[in-house]
């Protein structure tokens, strides 16, 4: 069903969704978040944008211009139905296109910033995948791998530009490998833990394009206290 949500707690801005494919989580946020944007930042390219929640909350950190890319039609409408209701499409211009048309569309090395949060799961195992087509798309590597993201960010960032993606931490190592495949050297890291007591269960990695080797390890994210309460630098996100 077609819902119509707050994004975030910033005043009159809303967000549609569907709740029976999915709704935008925490891992957008903490790539809006952590993603570098500075003064220079004039392009931004959001790939696998889904209903747009990233290009959506970046307008609230920068003028750049912002384009993002999604595949299935449905997603895309509802991306473009909020841009409209929220007087964003000034700054935010969505396709829908298949992402590896990104070029073709888009030109190659346009952009100062590319991030994604792509499908996490390989397809390997046929009964994992979800019945609904929608979810099963977004969730796993049907159209989209992280050799087709990392290698399209490549091609569409100028020399030291920077690609940022949130994604599981038992795929670190290959994405490492596979950003170093496309010249993408990673930069900064930061692991978000459900629970100070939990394992990891995600990973947000930025890296530039053509860029010097040496990483920063940043401070872990810890999304809940003891009391199941979201922390205070995750609070601090969600706030206007």
């Amino acid at each position: 069903m077609e819902v119509r949500n707050r994004l975030l707690n910033f005043k009159d801005a809303y967000i549609y969704q569907n709740d029976d494919w999915f709704k935008f989580s925490l891992d957008s946020v903490l790539l809006t978040n952590f993603v570098t944007i500075n003064l220079r930042t004039k392009k931004i390219l959001d790939l696998a944008t889904g209903n747009a929640p990233i290009p959506m909350l970046l307008t609230y950190r920068t003028k750049a211009q912002i384009f993002g890319i999604e595949l299935q039609k449905e997603i895309y409408d509802l991306g473009q139905k909020s841009i409209i209701e929220n007087d964003m499409s000034n700054q935010i211009h969505l396709l829908n296109i298949d992402i590896k048309d990104t070029n073709k569309y888009l030109g190659f090395e346009q952009f100062d910033v590319v991030t994604c949060n792509p499908p996490y799961f390989k397809t390997n195992n046929k009964e994992l995948l979800n019945d609904d087509k929608i979810k099963a798309i977004a969730r796993h590597e049907i159209f989209l791998n992280i050799d087709n993201v990392c290698n399209i960010a490549s091609n569409s960032l100028k020399n030291k530009g920077i690609f940022a993606l949130v994604h599981r931490p038992e795929r670190f190592l290959e994405i490492l490998d596979t950003m170093r495949k496309y010249n993408i050297e990673p930069k900064k890291i930061q692991f978000v833990y459900p629970k100070i007591e939990k394992e990891a269960n995600m990973v947000l990695i930025e890296g530039i394009k053509n860029g010097n080797c040496g990483v920063k390890l940043l401070n872990p994210i810890i999304v809940y206290d003891e009391d199941n309460n979201y922390n205070s630098n995750i609070k601090k996100m969600f706030e206007e």
